[in-house]
């Protein structure tokens, strides 16, 4: 085991390491973090429904009725109705025809796409989509393509050169988890018409903050007929646990036989599944939540640009500080902490080399006040660090 000691201490060095710090208590605007209060703005939870006391009761209510566990894969132990309600709903939610659940995001990526495209076909790819869409490809064996980060003219290309494969599949993060920018739909959409391609979009960050009924990024574009496969995640801004995919009845069948990640593990416990119920439900009826994400994202984006801070292309609830070097995002992270506020450095392999950054999140629930006192701090950290002017 020695030279795993070795490893961790190069990556040490290079200041790639990383540790957990400690949570108390629930995802709030304000926790307590390694014992001190800080401002959190490192949490996906967009619209503050983590701990919203009606999806706790929810939760509660159900494990009175069905207990904790769900006992093994539905294929096994049984489809609880809890499951199939859910799904029902999701598949309403985003009007789909159907819809299925699993455990995780990086469950659904790496058991979707395995499961449907094979040694002859064909897969262009986001080249910052996220791990799982990365590893769900690698698991399939098809045929691999990168294409330049939103860049549609380069998807066209590859695209135009791939003749003689079985299957065409573009893949594509909705909203990118650590840059904040939004893939081009429409356009992605309309090439795989003209190519015969299917499409697989991932909504994880989308889901509930996009569209105008938050339904994501393809409600958004209103590109909902020309999507073949929509991913989401039940955990980010829905607050609770879990993922899901929607598409045709006979690829949902397709799924339940042939995806390992679906078939060979136990399904969601049936409490999250109620929760998830009602959280979709608070979703559709208080746009007003949306609406203050939105206001408050603004508010900290044009913030930070204002005072010279690189924040890409973000358009979205996830801004992104560009610093690039290492050392000194970790360090910007730290005099942030230091001043009670809680923003994660991100760094190679999450980023590419040379682009490490900090990834700001903000949520319905933070006050402007908050957002002032962050604003403030970036500003004075930044200037101490030679950032900003």
């Amino acid at each position: 085991m020695e030279h795993l000691k070795k490893e961790l201490q190069e990556i040490e060095n290079k200041g790639l390491l990383r540790k957990m710090k400690l949570l108390e208590g629930a995802q709030e605007p304000k926790v307590v973090l390694e014992g001190r209060e800080v401002l959190n703005l490192s949490s996906n939870n967009y619209l503050g429904l983590a701990n919203d006391p009606r999806i706790k009761k929810a939760a509660t209510e159900a494990i009175e009725i069905y207990g904790i566990g769900s006992g093994a894969s539905r294929l096994i132990s049984g489809n609880m109705e809890l499951h199939a309600k859910l799904e029902e709903k999701i598949a309403q939610f985003k009007n789909a025809e159907c819809a299925l659940l699993f455990n995780t995001g990086y469950m659904a990526n790496a058991g979707i796409i395995s499961s449907f495209m094979g040694k002859d076909d064909i897969i262009f790819s986001d080249k910052l989509n996220h791990a799982s869409i990365v590893d769900g490809i690698i698991l399939s064996r098809a045929e691999y393509k990168r294409y330049t980060h939103c860049d549609v003219k380069s998807l066209e290309r590859m695209l135009q050169s791939s003749k003689g494969y079985k299957n065409r599949l573009i893949v594509t993060d909705t909203v990118f988890s650590m840059d904040g920018d939004v893939a081009p739909l429409i356009e992605i959409a309309a090439l795989a018409e003209k190519y015969d391609a299917w499409v697989f979009v991932d909504e994880a960050h989308a889901t509930g903050v996009l569209g105008k009924n938050g339904k994501g990024a393809v409600e958004h574009f209103a590109v909902e007929e020309q999507i073949d496969i929509q991913m989401g995640t039940l955990s980010k801004a829905l607050g609770t646990f879990g993922a899901f995919v929607c598409g045709s009845k006979y690829f949902i069948d397709f799924l339940i036989n042939k995806s390992r990640s679906f078939i060979y593990t136990t399904s969601l416990p049936p409490a999250i599944c109620a929760a998830s119920i009602a959280s979709i439900d608070i979703v559709l009826n208080e746009p007003q939540r949306r609406k203050r994400l939105w206001k408050n994202a603004d508010f900290l984006r044009n913030g930070l640009k204002n005072l010279g801070f690189d924040t890409m292309n973000s358009k979205t609830t996830i801004i992104p500080v560009l610093i690039k070097d290492v050392h000194k995002t970790l360090e910007f992270s730290k005099e942030l902490f230091n001043e009670n506020i809680y923003v994660q450095s991100i760094r190679h392999p999450t980023v590419p080399e040379h682009e490490a950054r900090l990834r700001v999140t903000v949520t319905s629930e933070h006050s402007i006040n908050d957002l002032t006192y962050a604003l403030d701090t970036f500003e004075a950290i930044g200037k101490k660090l030679g950032i900003v002017q």
